[in-house]
């Protein structure tokens, strides 16, 4: 598995990367091979990838709540 990061140029009418010869040579890909690609954008990669989480009471009430059980009296 290769990763690595890479701008988005555009060639002509499309768009491309570019993969880093060390990458190619690790991999041993050849000019017409077949790849799959991951793609995730850095602007909000997390927040793609996981979501959102909305939360019914402030954090404070939860983490309070949490300190209770964790550390009864």
């Amino acid at each position: 598995m290769l990763h690595f990061e890479s701008k988005v140029r555009k060639w002509g009418r499309s768009l491309g990367i570019v993969v880093p010869k060390e990458g190619i040579e690790k991999e041993g890909i050849k000019a017409n091979d077949a790849i799959d690609l991951f793609i995730v954008r850095k602007s909000n990669a997390l927040k793609e990838t996981f979501g959102t989480m909305r939360f019914t009471k402030p954090i404070r009430k939860i983490m309070e709540e949490i300190d209770r059980e964790a550390w009864p009296e």
